[in-house]
């Protein structure tokens, strides 16, 4: 039920690790980012196994929801240059998946 092929998920994977060098990340900054983006991608996997019948759009609300609470967690460690960054790196995120979305509706 993927909406991402592999090689889209790898070119996810480039994209933000190319994201992280251009935001100039601390180690410490690094270290959270990861913690945080973890803990979302195992939220998301709780939703599926507890939603196996869930739509791609229901999963969409899902990673709506956790990214809004991976944001305020964001405010509190990234410098405002860098917020401004991750926000407009999340808005080309949320094209790419509406994208994907609309082509397999």
């Amino acid at each position: 039920m993927s909406i991402l092929s592999p090689e889209e998920r790898e070119q996810v994977a480039e994209e933000l690790k190319r994201f992280a060098h251009s935001l100039k990340l601390s180690d410490d900054q690094k270290q959270k980012l990861q913690s945080f983006l973890t803990d979302a991608r195992e939220k998301i996997q709780a939703y599926r196994k507890d939603n196996p019948n869930a739509s791609p759009q229901d999963l969409l609300k899902q990673l709506a929801a956790n990214r809004s609470a991976l944001r305020e967690r964001l405010v509190n460690f990234l410098s405002p240059e860098q917020l401004t960054k991750w926000d407009a790196e999340v808005a080309k995120a949320k094209e790419f998946l509406g994208q994907k979305m609309a082509a397999s509706a």
